[in-house]
């Protein structure tokens, strides 16, 4: 009786480990993946949520927007991708002026949500008037309507997110394979 009980311990442990190995090849290979789009993109935030209506019509809450930076110069009309040091997520608006270059080779960039009836400058840090080179996360280069909105779902509502990695976890755990 001692030499099965300790045959099933070791086919658990052995099952545990599988699990636990798995879960990290997946969690690599997010990562991996991620880091791929960043250098292939230029782009420290390749993939980016749209959270509010902004700019609607062309571009919905939830959509997903891909992002590359280049180094081309950012022109009037072209739709970026910004943050601003006083504000944690980033911002998808329409680039409505470009001033340059000034004294330190910086460009002004103006921005403006297409919903909006007024530019950014109040989005901006205290005091900001225009967005420069490094605020620019990236150029907005295409689109998947829609698919963003679990990720408002669980910004918006962090219980979801939690019952969300409870489930995962439950699933990794229970699996036989």
């Amino acid at each position: 009786m001692g030499k099965s009980m300790e045959s099933i311990r070791s086919i658990e442990i052995k099952s545990i480990l599988k699990q636990a190995i798995s879960l990290g090849v997946v969690v690599s290979l997010a990562l991996i993946i991620w880091k791929g789009l960043v250098c292939i993109t230029g782009s420290e935030s390749p993939v980016v949520v749209v959270l509010s209506g902004s700019m609607e019509p062309g571009f919905k809450r939830g959509d997903i927007l891909f992002v590359h930076m280049n180094k081309d110069p950012i022109r009037a009309g072209e739709i970026v991708v910004f943050q601003v040091n006083e504000r944690p997520i980033s911002i998808v608006h329409r680039v409505i002026e470009v001033h340059g270059p000034q004294d330190n080779d910086e460009v002004d960039i103006l921005t403006k949500g297409d919903r909006n009836d007024v530019d950014d400058r109040a989005l901006y840090a205290h005091d900001q008037l225009w967005l420069h080179q490094h605020h620019i996360i990236g150029k907005a280069v295409g689109l998947v309507p829609y698919v963003g909105w679990m990720t408002i779902v669980m910004t918006e509502m962090p219980i979801v997110k939690y019952l969300l990695i409870g489930a995962l976890v439950l699933l990794t755990i229970t699996s036989k394979e």
